[in-house]
């Protein structure tokens, strides 16, 4: 690709002032610079964590971030806060994503005094068979060594996954938020649903067969794109090149490829059970899901519940979110309904988001779960 950025009358000037050389110096310079960054996003990104942390837990299926101070870590009169990150083919760092486009950072400038993030591994050979009882049995054990009862927050795929457990074990989570959550699989017109509903299972078995047991990443990267193809395909090489001398772009740009273009692998056997149980059955809303030999349903939440949807969000359309009020069995007047601006993604790291709504939501936990 050759492209030169100036004006046909600034080329014009430059040829006749014999600065042709110049024109060619900068061209190869742009195009090397677009070559470089273009083989360092590709190969070279890998995902980071925003703010301090450390590692409290290393467990199968994740590994549980502490962002709290020594002092709160000690304190056990302080109801922690786990932030369920979303585990739908990205890495959880979208939770802590950038200085300014933090959620760790936006709860603990509330006030929050202990957040935790799980950070979900990317499924391995070995993990192929989990199911989601596996995930729920994990996240029980980081509670109990917790002290017992949590605050939780749920992203996306994270949030039913929080739900459940809150279902399982209602007398261990104080208060429940759910963001771009599918509660309601009916509810809405999606992509995700519309995926589920028309395909047969035999479609989602052959992607799992064809990542030899694991739904891979770059399957669901793939599907992610084809949503907008002009955009990630076309678009964003353009903006790159024209763009490519500007840190300022550079730095936000490396920002994100680090983060969406690292995708995770998931187990087959949680992946096939989610399709089946959660998005075509709709079993979880419907009160007919076993989980860890009990069947559960969102009937079963008893807790304080937030529920958050973005209005632009077409992964997790708000319907799908909000209907889930007609069926949990938390007290009429401890259910909070908030439509933000903006899309599914924007929901979790927006930085107007996290400026405008977020902050709502740590002020509600201190409120409701005394000692957050």
């Amino acid at each position: 690709m050759i492209v030169y950025s100036k004006t046909k009358s600034e080329f014009r000037e430059d040829v006749r002032d014999n600065r042709i050389e110049d024109v060619i110096l900068e061209v190869f310079k742009r195009n090397l610079d677009f070559a470089e960054e273009v083989e360092k996003e590709a190969f070279e990104l890998k995902p980071v964590w925003a703010t301090k942390n450390d590692i409290l837990y290393d467990l199968n299926t994740m590994r549980l971030r502490d962002f709290s101070s020594a002092k709160a870590r000690t304190d056990k009169t302080i109801v922690p806060t786990i932030i369920d990150a979303p585990y739908a083919g990205h890495t959880s760092t979208i939770a802590d994503y950038a200085k300014g486009q933090s959620l760790v950072e936006t709860l603990q400038a509330g006030g929050m005094r202990r957040v935790l993030c799980t950070d979900w591994k990317s499924a391995t050979d070995e993990m192929k068979d989990y199911n989601i009882d596996i995930y729920l049995a994990e996240i029980n054990a980081v509670v109990d060594d917790l002290g017992g009862r949590v605050n939780l927050i749920g992203l996306c795929q994270g949030g039913w996954m929080a739900g459940m457990f809150a279902a399982r074990y209602p007398d261990k989570v104080a208060t429940l938020v759910a963001a771009g959550t599918p509660l309601d699989a009916d509810a809405g017109d999606g992509f995700i649903k519309k995926i589920s509903k028309e395909q047969p299972m035999s479609f989602f078995e052959e992607l799992v067969t064809m990542g030899d047991g694991l739904l891979r990443g770059k399957f669901m990267l793939a599907g992610w794109k084809g949503m907008h193809p002009e955009e990630h395909y076309f678009k964003t090489y353009l903006d790159l090149y024209e763009h490519v001398e500007d840190p300022a772009f550079i730095k936000k740009r490396e920002e994100f490829e680090r983060w969406y273009e690292r995708p995770l692998d998931l187990p087959g056997k949680w992946y096939l059970q989610a399709i089946q149980h959660l998005f075509k059955n709709n079993d979880f809303c419907k009160g007919n899901f076993v989980a860890l030999g009990r069947k559960i349903g969102l009937h079963n939440i008893t807790c304080p519940a937030f529920l958050m949807a973005g209005q632009g969000d077409d992964i997790t359309p708000a319907p799908q979110v909000f209907e889930a009020d007609k069926k949990l069995s938390s007290p009429k007047d401890k259910i909070v309904k908030k439509l933000v601006p903006g899309g599914h993604i924007g929901l979790f790291m927006g930085s107007k988001t996290l400026k405008d709504s977020w902050p709502q939501v740590a002020k509600w936990i201190k409120e409701t779960s005394p000692g957050s």
